[in-house]
Formats: structure tokens, sequence, C-alpha cells
């Protein structure tokens, strides 16, 4: 169970990785042709991630209540170079120096501000007419906090204290929801009235995902975000969407309202705002919106400075890049003659109505072309030796995805092949090198240290709360529970356990039989063969790590009625999962 919740949020773990080959002729010759091909020297970027800045958190580190530090931009002083080294991708470069501008920064004079290069996201915050409107509060409550000390410093120092009239969080991925703790509490939410404004669907995609799926999902995250990878030219250099995972504590609060699939207006805090849903894009739940008297449009992840992923390397759903494509022309259409300044969930601003309405075009037809070309090409629909000899071939002759491609299939089948292994690792450096997005670029890195046996991984991370653990639904724990049933040993297994759970006034009933389980949540089984009685709580803090069933079966805090040991023999054949299971290698 500790395992399971481990890993709900695809959390970074550091740990050590050797850099690995210097660049390849090939790859600097790739390398050379791409800074040739890009306006790498077009000003215009430049002077709109430094436009507005009006302070900053000295050296850009953020320390946790423990002493720990959760955020610190001063390994990555080697951007301050402003050219690319031969083992970084010259677009990935420039795009890293960007995102490493940190600090607090006016977007609408007096209106906006957003805090940016403290986390993986950017958070906002509007004037509303009586208080603060703050727009998705980054991954950690550390960083979050820090944030808002640095707002409050600077902005309130000079215009005044007000309160936090509305927390909105963007869409359903933690990076956007986890740090709320940071700026509000539960307590304030309730005393204060504090709207926490989501799209419709949020709850459920914002737990779910993580839980069904958490230990895949967080063990290829660590290759996705490059957290075993030292930073430096050869190591970790960006995520693309902002510089890495900060490594402090994610919460989570409900809601307190949605909007609705038809989007439409709202009026918060006496400001005015028109929504526009975009779930199925970047997010399952997820919407922008526009605030008419600021002419400003937040198009949250759906229209970044990048393209985005659509199948991500960390396991998510696949979005659906032809509803990304007409969302973003909805936006065009909606406002792109109005909004005067586009910014987003990630990344710097947009200034000027002709500026914004280019770069919704330029990404509608981005993601319209992946999804397009795609359907076209999926229409036109010899031994180990000759395979490892081809493989290194390509790798001698610079083509070095042909060469992945080839070898990865040697290495499944044969694992303990040396060559194989030690050819694809040199494949996946140099594709890394030459990765424009900082996620592949982590992706490959993290592969080639693992082929080598150079990856040391310790396990260590965000910590979950217990405001985060406490809003998975019980119906997702007990699915999350079913979906680590071994079937191969429990095929024969039959019965049904009831599930009582006082303290939340829950029931559930488990229906065990032909090598899987079924929950049937708020059913009370006739006859089932054992009763269980615990309190959700107590679900809670085995699920936080804090407790175990063997010892809250010796203290009395679960009850068993009925078959004892059928409860038992059942319960053992869920296995803790692997975090650590195997990426790149059978």
């Amino acid at each position: 169970m500790r395992r399971l919740t481990a890993l709900l949020l695809a959390s970074s773990l550091p740990f050590a990785a050797t850099a690995q080959d210097i660049a390849s002729e090939a790859t600097r010759t790739a390398q050379a042709e791409i800074a040739k091909r890009l306006p790498l020297d077009d000003p215009r970027d430049e002077a709109n991630v430094m436009r507005g800045k009006i302070g900053e958190i000295p050296g850009g580190v953020i320390m946790g209540k423990d002493g720990k530090t959760v955020w610190d931009r001063r390994p990555y002083a080697f951007l301050d170079a402003r050219e690319a080294p031969a083992t970084v991708n010259p677009s990935l470069w420039r795009q890293a120096r960007l995102n490493a501008v940190h600090g607090l920064f006016e977007v609408v004079p007096d209106k906006i501000w957003q805090l940016r290069g403290y986390d993986l996201s950017v958070m906002t915050i509007i004037r509303g007419k009586t208080g603060w409107i703050v727009v998705d509060p980054l991954l950690s409550e550390e960083t979050a906090a820090a944030s808002w000390k640095l707002f409050a410093d600077t902005v309130e120092a000079k215009s005044g204290k007000r309160p936090i009239k509305a927390v909105i969080f963007s869409h359903s991925h933690s990076d956007h929801f986890g740090g709320v703790g940071g700026i509000v509490t539960p307590e304030q939410v309730k005393k204060d009235k504090i709207r926490i404004i989501a799209p419709h669907g949020f709850s459920e995609e914002a737990t779910s995902e993580n839980v069904l799926a958490g230990t895949a999902m967080g063990r290829r995250a660590l290759y996705m975000f490059g957290s075993i990878l030292t930073p430096g030219p050869t190591g970790q250099v960006d995520t693309g969407l902002g510089p890495k995972l900060s490594s402090g504590t994610i919460g989570y609060m409900e809601p307190t309202e949605t909007v609705a699939a038809a989007g439409g207006a709202l009026t918060i805090d006496g400001l005015a705002f028109d929504f526009l849903d975009a779930g199925g894009t970047e997010a399952p739940s997820e919407f922008v919106f526009y605030i008419p008297a600021y002419k400003a449009l937040h198009t949250t992840e759906v229209v970044t400075h990048n393209l985005h992923n659509i199948l991500t390397l960390r396991g998510a759903q696949v979005r659906d890049a032809l509803r990304w494509s007409k969302v973003i022309d909805a936006m065009l259409l909606k406002w792109g003659g109005t909004a005067e300044v586009a910014l987003a969930s990630h990344h710097w601003p947009t200034w000027g109505t002709g500026e914004v309405s280019a770069l919704l075009a330029n990404q509608r037809d981005a993601y319209r072309y992946v999804h397009d070309r795609t359907l076209f090409l999926a229409a036109l629909a010899g031994g180990a030796d000759k395979l490892l000899a081809a493989g290194k071939a390509a790798v001698a002759a610079g083509d070095y995805r042909w060469a992945a491609e080839l070898l990865n299939k040697l290495v499944f089948a044969e694992p303990t092949n040396k060559g194989a292994r030690t050819a694809l690792a040199s494949a996946y450096d140099q594709m890394g090198y030459q990765a424009e997005s900082g996620a592949w670029r982590n992706y490959y890195l993290t592969a080639a240290a693992s082929l080598r046996g150079t990856a040391v991984e310790s396990l260590s991370g965000n910590g979950q709360s217990r405001s985060f653990i406490s809003a998975i639904p019980t119906a997702v724990f007990f699915d999350a529970l079913a979906a680590r049933f071994d079937a191969a040993k429990g095929s024969a297994a039959k019965g049904t356990f009831q599930f009582v759970l006082p303290d939340s006034k829950e029931t559930v009933a488990i229906v065990v039989g032909g090598g899987v389980e079924v929950p049937r949540y708020g059913v009370t089984a006739a006859a089932p063969t054992a009763t269980i009685t615990i309190n959700r709580a107590t679900l809670d803090d085995v699920m936080l790590g804090q407790t175990q069933f063997p010892a809250l079966l010796q203290s009395g805090a679960i009850k068993i009625d009925g078959d004892r040991m059928a409860f038992l023999s059942w319960f053992a054949l869920h296995p803790p999962a692997d975090p650590r299971f195997n990426v790149v290698e059978p």
C-alpha cells in the first residue's frame, strides 16, 4: 500500500548519474545545422521574459520548514553562457536560459503579476475588486509560500495588504494545485469563504490518474524529468516547460465550485471572467479564460512557448491533438482580435494583439499538423550479430534514432548482451545531446545511464500530505487495490469481503472470483466471507506509511468478523508495486 501512494504524483526522486560521452562529430554537425536554421538571436523572447520584473528571491533558493532545500537555481549557473555546448540542442539551450530567469513580474500594470522560475509551473496573481485572485499555486507548498511572500513584500508593501478572495486551479495536473496549502489553509477557506474554482471533472482527474497508474507513471517520470541526472551540459538542463520539479510537500484542497463544460461568464471578486472549456487537450480537466477589463487571455497549458507532448513520456492520458487544435482556434476566433496579452501556466507572456493572434495561430497549426500528418502516414501503411552490426553502423553514421530502434530490440531479446547495451547507450547519449525537448533529453540520458549500470537511485522526494491522501475517493482507493491483485496466484480465489468505514460512513463490497476482484462501492453484501471494519482515517495512515496492517490487526484498529484466514489469504494476493521496474530493458 505504501508503494502505491509513494508515487501518486509522479514526483521527482533525485539520485546521481555519471556524465557520459562527449558529443560525436555527427552530433556537433546536427547542432550546428539547427543553430543555422533557427532564429536563435531573435531578441523578442529575451525582452518579454525580462519585461516587468520587480523583484526576486535571492539566489533562487527556497528552504522547507525542516531545513531541506526544495528549490535551488545555483547549480544551473552554467546556463549563463549564451552559446550552447555541443552536448545540448541549441533550441533547448535557449529555452533553458529563458526558463532560468526567475522573479516577480508585473504583466498588466497594477493588475496582474506572475511568479516565474520558482517551480516547474507559474503562479499568477490578479487584482480583484477587494482582494487577490491566485491562479495555479505551483507544485509544492514551500515554493508557493515563498513566492507569495515575495509578492507580499514587494507589491502589498507598497499598495496595501489585501485578502485572497479566490484560487483558480486551471487544470488537473499537480504542478498547478499542489502548493495551495502554502498560500491558504482549509480553515481560512472556510472562515473567509475563499472560492476555489476549477474545471468540471477536476477532483476525479486530479486524484485518479496518479493512483491507478501511479507506480508506472512515477517510475517513468524519473526519466522524463531527469531526476537522476546531475545539472550540467551533459546532464539535466531543463524540462522545456520549466526548469525542473520542486521537491516540497504536495497538498490538495477540494474546489468549492467548478466551471461547467459550456464555459461562459463568471464574476470573481467583482471582476468578470469568460471561461472556455479545454478538457481533453493538455489535461482531461482544463479551461482557459479571458479577463475583458484587463484584455488578458490566460491560455493555461493549452498554448505555451513549446510544442507539448501528445503521448507523454511518463504515461499520462494520451492527448487529442485535433481537439487541441480546435480549442486554440476557438480561442483565436473568440479573443484573437481583442486580447492584448497572453499569459500561461508556464513560460513568459506575449504582448500585443497581433503577436497574441500569431502565437495562437502558430500553435493551432502545429497540433493540427501533428494530427493530420500522423493519420496520413498511418494510411501508407536476421540474427543478433547482424542486428548488432547494423546498430553499430547506424551509430557510426550518426543515425541514432534508427540505431536505437534496432538495438532496443536486441537488448530486449538478449538483456546480457554487453555490446548491444553499450552501443544503445551511446545512441541514447547522442540523441539526448541533440534533443530540443528537455523531457526527451532527460529520458535518453537516464536510459543511457541505466544501460551502463551507472545510475544510482535513492527513494526520496516529494512527501505526501494528509490533505492529498484524504482527498482520494474511497472508490478510487479500492480500484487501485484491485489493480494490484495477483491473478496468476489468485486464479482460484473466491469470496466476498465487506469493508465498513465507520468514520466516513462508507461501505465497499469486494467480490473475488475468475482471477479478478470487483469493488462495489456503497454496497452491503448479503453473506460476505468476512466483514472488515476500519476507519477511512486509518486507511490514510496506511497510505502515508505511518502504520501497516499487521500492527493494526494486533492493536485492534481493524475488526474482522467471519473468516479471518480467508481475508488474510486474499490480502496477501496484493504484492507491493516495485517503483524501480526496468524501463530500457526487460
